[in-house]
């Protein structure tokens, strides 16, 4: 075997809690250290030889690490973080703030090509392996709709959203795809469906004491580019119910493009995620893609990229040769 992809993780919360277990069932990368903005003395990490650092010392680990897997939270970590480990090392993360993405994209691109480093950004589920479905399915039915929808799911990236909201004390949200909705489209109605036709946000807070839940819930259902689109559902519980019925962190979803070719034949290509695990399923992805950012920077290839930069053979711990003979 080649030597191994060395790999740090920046950020310990379920994701990169996830990316720990993920490294660990592959045979070709190595984790070499754990960052966090906490006392790495209070990490607990099943993990052998793994050092736990604190991510101020992470400029020293340049050339212990060919990788870092950045698990921050998109609404603040990363847009702060990302820029500035891209001037250090390659990286790969899972921003999914989708509207802000373009912008995202260019505060890498910069840090990232002007110290030769690789970055790949917006890895995951959605956006990540939905984005490639997407764009695959319009190139070959060029005539049609596409449609996603996520869940029912406990989404982390909004979780972590109404966790930010003042007064909140901790909290989940869960998104819910309507099932009419998804009739209509797998049988060719091709319907115009606005997100609330699509979807319902539900979510379960554990407020502060003393908080004023009525702003909770304004702040919550008018945050841009998470609620103020949709039909929100805000509940306020214990942290007792919270910690009971809803720690799992199950998710999913379906792309579907619906199409006619020929003499009016229906065409349905249908991509769908059934998960247990969002955080560990989205580290899994993460992981993956470490390999095509190594990989990308061995060629030369610097700068922010995002998944469709990469081809399938970059994320795979098998050869080329191995690929073709058992895959094509």
């Amino acid at each position: 075997m080649s030597e191994k992809i060395r790999v740090g993780i920046v950020g310990y919360g379920n994701l990169g809690k996830g990316a720990v277990k993920a490294v660990q069932l592959t045979n070709d990368l190595e984790l070499v250290a754990v960052f966090t903005r906490r006392d790495p003395e209070t990490l607990e990490i099943d993990a052998p030889n793994v050092t736990t650092v604190h991510i101020d010392e992470a400029k020293n680990y340049t050339e212990a690490i060919d990788v870092m897997l950045l698990c921050g939270g998109s609404a603040t970590d990363l847009p702060e973080q990302t820029p500035q480990f891209a001037k250090l090392f390659n990286t790969v993360d899972s921003y999914d703030t989708h509207a802000k993405i373009p912008e995202y994209f260019e505060s890498v691109n910069q840090p990232a090509s002007e110290n030769n480093k690789t970055s790949i950004i917006s890895v995951g589920w959605d956006p990540g392996l939905f984005s490639i479905n997407r764009v695959v399915s319009e190139a070959i039915l060029s005539s049609g709709e596409t449609y996603t929808f996520w869940g029912e799911g406990l989404s982390q990236g909004h979780s972590d959203a109404v966790r930010r909201v003042d007064g909140v004390k901790d909290g989940v949200q869960y998104t819910i795809p309507a099932d009419d909705a998804m009739d209509r489209v797998r049988n060719g109605e091709n319907p115009a469906l606005s997100k609330t036709d699509s979807h319902r946000r539900v979510c379960y807070i554990v407020p502060e004491e003393g908080a004023d839940t009525e702003k909770i819930e304004q702040d919550i259902k008018t945050m841009p580019d998470y609620f103020v689109d949709y039909d929100t559902e805000v509940n306020f519980i214990s942290e007792e119910e919270l910690k009971e019925n809803h720690s799992k962190a199950k998710h999913g979803g379906f792309v579907i493009r619906s199409s006619k070719t020929g003499n009016d034949n229906n065409q349905i290509y249908e991509f769908s995620l059934k998960l247990d695990s969002n955080p560990e399923f989205t580290a899994s992805v993460v992981a993956a893609y470490a390999r095509a950012a190594y990989r990308l920077n061995k060629d030369g290839q610097y700068g922010a990229k995002t998944v469709y930069d990469v081809a399938p053979a970059h994320i795979s711990p098998r050869s080329q040769e191995e690929i073709r003979r058992d895959y094509l």
